[in-house]
């Protein structure tokens, strides 16, 4: 069986490959791909293959796909540009017969408002008419997403959000990546849609709390109108497009969009998911 990792130089497909071999995969049996192999170099000493991949290129993603039986697709960075990419990946994954591809997606893609879900859904649609074998991981949110916040309220004592008493079932990537990872070792996934979450939906109040104790202070939750977000995001530096897609995932978040707990993270792990207080102490010692 030989398994491609697409993403391998990010957070989540590093972490899939590294979950792969403490699983017993063997490392020549693993592919791992990036734009920059030169920051692979250590998992080719220690017997991975290494191969470029650039989702814009055709070509490189049928030579880095080559022998593969199955792709895990870390769905791309680029907002705007996901479907086009993810397009090419999979029409790579068929040129070169692999069997079955592995994708990343968000909460309920096909027919969630979240602001990020069109571009998930779009690229669902086209893996199903693709005529590959799937598999479909939908994860929540990471909870490293909010280390932004906690260097914000380390210096200022305050989470400032607009999110009012909307709820997260966050996890760590060290979860998803594992749980990817036996998805991709194990058989029995053809055709399933996980809805991935962490186990407990936490709110804001509970976040400032987290903080607190990782950072050893008091930590306010300071709630703010949309508008007042907004406005708080321009001063502080962020170009208006960026400043309101802020303000519409917390919108997202204000909704309850993000805040479903299906257990089947937990149930792909055979363990309890990762609680927030453990996952950012580990997160801030690692940033």
């Amino acid at each position: 069986m030989s398994v491609v990792v697409t993403g391998a130089t990010g957070h989540l497909g590093r972490l899939v490959v590294e979950n792969l071999l403490s699983g017993g995969t063997a490392p020549g049996d693993v592919v791992a791909t990036g734009r920059r192999v030169d920051a692979l170099t250590d998992l080719a000493a220690r017997g991975v293959q290494v191969r470029r991949a650039d989702f814009t290129e055709p070509a490189s993603l049928v030579a880095a796909f080559d022998g593969a039986d199955d792709v895990l697709l870390v769905s791309g960075s680029e907002v705007g540009r996901r479907v086009e990419q993810h397009a090419n990946v999979l029409e790579a994954i068929r040129t070169v017969g692999a069997r079955r591809v592995v994708y990343t997606s968000a909460p309920k893609a096909d027919t969630s408002p979240l602001v990020l879900a069109p571009e998930h859904k779009a690229t669902e649609e086209l893996i199903r008419a693709s005529g590959l074998a799937f598999t479909i991981l939908r994860n929540n949110w990471y909870t490293e997403n909010y280390l932004g916040d906690l260097a914000q309220a380390r210096a200022t004592g305050e989470l400032v959000s607009s999110v009012g008493d909307g709820r997260v079932a966050s996890a760590p990537r060290s979860d998803y990546a594992a749980a990817a990872a036996t998805v991709l070792a194990t058989g029995g996934h053809d055709g399933a849609v996980y809805e991935l979450s962490g186990d407990v939906a936490w709110d804001f109040d509970d976040l400032a709390a987290a903080f607190a104790t990782v950072i050893g202070r008091p930590v306010v939750h300071r709630r703010v109108t949309p508008e007042e977000r907004l406005q708080g995001l321009l001063a502080a530096g962020l170009d208006e497009g960026t400043a309101g897609f802020v303000v519409a995932l917390e919108a997202n978040t204000r909704d309850g969009l993000l805040a479903g707990t299906s257990g089947e993270l937990g149930r792909l792990l055979g363990r309890p998911t990762v609680g927030l207080v453990e996952a950012l102490t580990a997160a801030a010692r690692e940033a």
